[in-house]
């Protein structure tokens, strides 16, 4: 049976056979938020509007594995850090901010 972690899916086992394709999105969008929202309000509210920013600003909509990767690669993406602050404080001006430093990745809009 697999070890699964609530905010971050299946735990890792073995490598895969060589040649076969990762999994991509192995948890719907709308469920990773729902969990963060059960984790931390916040965190919840600090990642929708950072998925609405960057489909704003950006033109680009995230994968729940590239959300995810944002929050837990190193220290976490630091606007979405901010935002997630912001989102605590209930800071409208410091939410703004963030949203202004948010860098468009390659192939999007600013």
């Amino acid at each position: 049976m697999a070890q699964t972690s609530p905010a971050f899916g299946p735990l890792p086992g073995p490598p895969s056979s060589a040649g076969a394709a990762p999994a991509s999105d192995s948890m719907p969008l709308a469920d990773y938020l729902g969990l963060l929202q059960q984790i931390a309000p916040a965190a919840e509210v600090g990642a929708r509007t950072y998925l609405a920013a960057m489909q704003l600003r950006c033109r680009r909509t995230l994968s729940t594995d590239e959300l995810r990767l944002a929050v837990a690669q190193g220290e976490g993406n630091p606007v979405l850090m901010g935002l997630i602050r912001a989102a605590h404080s209930k800071d409208t001006t410091a939410r703004d901010r963030w949203i202004a430093q948010l860098p468009c990745p390659q192939g999007g809009v600013r």
